[in-house]
Parts: C-alpha cells; structure tokens; sequence
C-alpha cells in the first residue's frame, strides 16, 4: 500500500462544509513551515514563495519555521535567510532534529528571543564548502575563491551578530564541525530556548 501526504478537513471561516487537504497545505494555514531536507534552489524558492503569499494574506500572523535539515547550498541558504528577515511576521525557528551547516544558519536567523531547539536535537556549524569546477582557469579558479571568502566573512559576521559572540569564536567553530547540543547551541547564542521534554 502506497503511503502519501495525509489528508486532513479544513474548514474556511466562510466556508459551509470542510474540504480534505494534504497535511502540509493544512499546516501552511496555520503558519507552520517545514524545512526537512537538504536545503537547495528549490526547497529556498518554495518556502520564500509561501513566506511571501502569507503574508500578503496576513501580515499580523507570525511564521513557525521546523527545521531539520543536514545541510545544503550558500546562496539559496541565504536568500532565505533575507526573506525571513524581509517579510513583516516575525520567524520563529525550532530545531526538531538535526540543524547542520545551512540548517544552523538558518536556525540562528529566526526572530532573536524565539529561536529554539528540541532537547534530543544536534546544531552543527562548519566552513561553507562549495564545489569549484575542475574545468576553471587559474583566473576563474582565483575569482570564485575570492566570491567564498566574501561569502564566509558576510556569514561569520551574521553568526556573530545574531548570537553576540565574537566573529573569531565564530571562525574558531568554523573551522571543524562543531557539534552541539541544545545546551550548548543556547549558550553559544545560536538558540534562545530549549523545548519541553
């Protein structure tokens, strides 16, 4: 037997019986995104979309951002962190799982005092890597390094900024892959809280 998407009843306040959604359209309404798989151009684009749309549907309802994600690609990680910085609701992120690389990123970039992990989640911050083609020329090979090393400062700062450590602990714990449990992510500034046992 095939196992999909639930369906669970929706009814609209203006609506005079209830219609059957997919779980994920059910929680959209409710505000609850859900970032769970590696983040990429389009996991960024369709979160960013639904951010954008619900908020012209209401710009008074704040957004829950769940996250359990091993990681994922730079730009499309930081669009998303400008969007939730952008729109007018606020981001409260919940780490539910695992927060890595672009996941803890992301997770710092909630709404400062409603950033929080599961007391069972790990936070896991490393360099940023990218994949430079083999087919670049020595002047190619130079401008993409320069663009990662613009990159890297402009995400060590915002880690600094966001958590109030100083960007060399933040560089320091770049350096190899730090691991972190809730405890340690909230005194290290990444989360704010951790959730109920």
């Amino acid at each position: 037997m095939p196992v999909g998407v639930p369906k669970v009843p929706f009814q609209g306040p203006e609506e005079e019986e209830a219609s059957w959604l997919d779980l994920y359209n059910r929680l959209y309404r409710q505000r609850a995104l859900f970032l769970g798989q590696k983040l990429d151009s389009e996991i960024s684009n369709h979160i960013c979309g639904l951010m954008v749309f619900l908020t012209m549907e209401d710009r008074t309802l704040d957004f829950n951002l769940f996250i359990n994600c091993p990681g994922g690609w730079i730009i499309p990680g930081v669009g998303l962190y400008d969007m939730m910085q952008g729109v007018d609701p606020e981001v409260q992120t919940i780490c539910i799982g695992l927060a890595a690389s672009m996941g803890s990123f992301i997770l710092t970039g909630g709404e400062i005092t409603r950033r929080l992990a599961f007391p069972h989640a790990r936070v896991m911050m490393h360099q940023p890597i990218c994949d430079i083609s083999e087919k670049s020329g020595a002047g190619d090979l130079i401008l993409e390094m320069d663009e990662i090393m613009k990159i890297r400062d402009s995400i060590v700062n915002i880690y600094a900024q966001r958590t109030g450590q100083p960007s060399w602990v933040i560089m320091e714990d770049m350096e190899r892959d730090a691991i972190l449990s809730p405890e340690d992510a909230q005194v290290h500034g990444i989360i704010d809280d951790i959730g109920i046992e």
